[in-house]
C-alpha cells in the first residue's frame, strides 16, 4: 500500500483502530513530548494533535510505536512479511541455471524497473508557498528541558553529490535557530557530510517532512551508498516516488511530501547545535554544526507536521530499528552466508549491542564474523559490542542469550578488543576524534579443534516424548498452559485436585513438573 500523505497515513491508522486523537490544546515545548512518551511506554496508540500552540498546523507523533504500525507504514501486515518480499526479490539476483538465470535478470530489472522515481510537475507539497518562509510557524517540538531549542525530529534530508549526481535522503536532526536559519546535524560518517565535503562551502539542501512514511523509514536505513534510497522506499510501498524540482534550489524534492523546507547549508558558518536529548537515553552535547540557510518553505494545504520523540528505550525508534534488523538479514546473509539470525536489542539503542547467531563449521567462525561485520559499513562498523552464540540459540529471547554467554565465555579466550570508530553520540568514547575499542564476545560452544580439551557439557533439556506427554495430560485434565501453574487462576475450581491427580500419573517426578513454590504434596 502506498500512502500520497501523511494524511492518508492517519485515515489508515484510524480505520484500523491504532490513532488517538487530541483534540485540547497542547503546547511543542515539553508538552507534547511528555504525553507522547507515557503513551508510546504504555504500548499506547499513535497521537494526532490537533491544536499546537503557536502554530496551524496539526502533529502526529507515535505513529511508529508498534510492530503492526509499523508494518501497516510499509504496506504490510508484519515485518516478517516485508523481509520475505526482500527476501524474495533477492533471490531473483541469485545465480540459478542458465535459462534460470536468464528469467530472474529479466524478472530483477521489471522490479527496478517499478520503483524508480519518477519526476512530475503537479506537487501537492508546493501548493502553499510560505511568504516569507518562517521556521517558527512550523510546530516543531522540544521534546527535553535541556534541548538547545526546537528541533524537526523526523527530517527527511535531501543532498546529491555534485559530480555523479546521486542523490541521498538521510535523517539527521534539524536544530531551529531562527525564522530562517537551522542547525544542521550531519555526523561525519553520514552519506549527506561526504556530499558537503564535495561541494566546499554551499550545498544545497532539502528538507522534507510527512508524506509516505515508507519514505520516512527509507531515511533512517542504513543503506550503502550505492543503493538508492528513493528506489528503497519505492520498493517497499510497490509503486515509484513522485519527485519533482524545488522551488527555489537546484535540487529534487518529493511532490508529495507533506512539508519542504528549501536551503543551502553553509560549511564555513558553524554554529553551536544542541544540546539533544538522544535516542542514547542521555543528552549528546552541544557541538560545532553547519547551518542551514532557508530560502523557501513549502507545504500541502492540509499538511500534517510528523514528529518523534527519542529518549530512553523503549521509545517509538524501538520499530524502526526493529523493520532495519529484520529488512536487513537478507542483505547479511548474502555477505555473512553463516549468520542464522540476530537482534538489535532495543535497550542497546541498535549500535551498542548485537546479538548474532552463527552456524559454525571451523574454528574461529565467531571472531570472522565479528570482523566481517564491523567491515559492512555505518549499520554495523559502529557497534559498541557483538554477541555470537551458537545457531540453536534464540537471539531474542534476551534472558537466554545473558544465560548462555555467563555459561559458556572464558574472557582470555573469548573476549576481542577492537579499536576503531565509534558512533559520534557515543560519550563513553573519545568525544572529539568519535574513537573508541568495540567488544566481541564468542559465546558459542567450543570445539576440540578451537584448543577445548575437555567434552562440551550438554544443556539440560527434557526428552520431547515427554514434554508432550505431559502437555497432553495438562490439557486434559483442565489446568492449561504450564506456564500459567502459578497463577490465581490455575487454582480456580477444582484446580488442585486435578493437578495432584496429574502429577500422581505423571511419570516424571513433581519435581520435574512444578516449580518449587508450586509443588502439591
Amino acid at each position: 500500500m502506498a500512502f500520497e500523505s501523511l494524511s492518508a497515513f492517519v485515515r489508515a491508522l484510524r480505520a484500523a483502530g491504532e490513532l488517538a486523537t487530541i483534540d485540547v490544546e497542547v503546547d511543542p515545548y515539553l508538552e507534547v513530548a511528555e504525553i507522547t512518551d507515557r503513551v508510546v511506554k504504555a504500548g499506547g496508540p499513535a497521537l494526532f494533535f490537533r491544536s499546537i500552540r503557536g502554530s496551524r498546523f496539526p502533529v502526529l507523533t507515535n505513529a511508529f510505536g508498534t510492530e503492526r504500525r509499523t508494518a501497516l507504514a510499509l504496506g504490510s501486515k508484519s515485518l516478517a512479511e516485508v523481509e520475505a518480499r526482500l527476501r524474495a526479490t533477492i533471490d531473483l539476483a541469485l545465480p540459478d541455471t542458465f535459462g534460470g538465470k536468464v528469467m530472474r535478470l529479466a524478472d530483477l530489472a521489471a522490479v527496478g524497473a517499478s520503483v524508480m522515481p519518477r519526476r512530475v510537475s503537479d506537487a501537492p507539497v508546493q501548493q502553499v508557498v510560505m511568504d516569507p518562509p518562517d521556521l517558527h510557524a512550523l510546530p516543531a517540538l522540544t521534546t527535553w528541558p535541556l534541548d538547545g531549542g526546537p528541533f524537526i525530529t523526523l527530517p527527511l534530508v535531501f543532498t546529491y553529490d555534485p559530480q555523479t549526481k546521486r542523490p541521498n535522503v538521510g535523517m539527521y536532526r534539524v536544530q531551529i535557530y531562527d525564522t530562517n536559519t537551522a542547525g544542521m546535524h550531519w555526523q561525519r560518517h553520514k552519506q549527506g557530510r561526504a556530499h558537503a565535503a564535495r561541494w566546499g562551502r554551499r550545498i544545497p539542501v532539502a528538507v522534507a517532512v510527512g508524506g509516505d512514511p515508507a519514505l520516512t523509514y527509507a531515511a533512517t536505513a542504513p543503506l550503502p551508498p550505492i543503493v538508492d534510497e528513493l528506489a528503497f522506499a519505492g520498493f517497499l510501498r510497490g509503486k515509484p516516488l513522485r519527485m519533482t524540482k524545488a522551488v527555489s534550489q537546484d535540487i529534487d524534492v518529493p511532490a508529495d511530501a507533506d512539508f519542504v523546507i528549501e536551503g543551502y547549508v553553509d560549511n564555513e558558518d558553524l554554529r553551536v547545535e544542541g544540546p539533544f536529548g538522544d535516542h542514547t537515553g542521555v543528552y549528546s552535547a552541544a557541538d560545532l554544526y553547519p547551518t542551514l540557510h532557508v530560502t523557501a518553505i513549502t507545504h500541502r494545504p492540509d499538511a500534517i507536521w510528523g514528529a518523534t520523540v527519542v529518549g530512553k528505550p523503549p521509545m517509538e525508534d524501538a520499530w524502526l530499528g526493529k523493520a532495519t534488523e529484520r529488512l536487513f538479514l537478507p542483505l547479511l546473509q548474502m555477505v555473512v552466508p553463516e549468520i542464522v539470525d540476530y537482534n538489535l536489542p532495543v535497550e542497546g539503542g541498535f549500535h551498542n549491542l548485537v546479538i548474532v547467531a552463527v552456524r559454525k563449521s571451523y574454528p574461529g567462525q565467531a571472531k570472522k564474523v565479528m570482523n566481517a561485520l564491523w567491515g559492512l559499513g555505518h549499520m554495523m562498523m559502529l557497534t559498541r559490542c557483538i554477541v555470537v552464540v551458537d545457531h540453536d540459540i534464540d537471539v531474542h529471547d534476551v534472558r537466554g542469550v545473558v544465560w548462555n554467554a555467563l555459561n559458556n565465555v572464558d574472557p582470555s579466550r573469548d573476549f576481542v578488543l577492537m579499536p576503531g570508530p565509534v558512533d559520534d553520540l557515543d560519550h563513553a568514547g573519545s568525544y572529539d576524534l568519535a574513537l573508541g575499542t568495540k567488544l566481541g564476545v564468542d559465546a558459542t560452544r567450543k570445539r576440540a579443534d578451537e584448543g577445548y580439551q575437555r567434552d562440551w557439557p550438554p544443556e539440560i533439556r527434557m526428552d520431547a516424548a515427554t514434554r508432550a506427554r505431559v502437555a497432553a495430560r495438562w490439557q486434559e485434565y483442565g489446568i492449561g498452559d504450564l506456564t500459567r501453574i502459578g497463577t490465581p487462576d490455575a487454582w480456580s475450581g477444582q484446580g488442585p485436585e486435578r493437578l495432584a491427580k496429574l502429577l500422581a500419573q505423571a511419570p516424571a517426578s513433581p519435581d520435574d513438573v512444578a516449580p518449587r513454590s508450586d509443588r502439591v504434596t
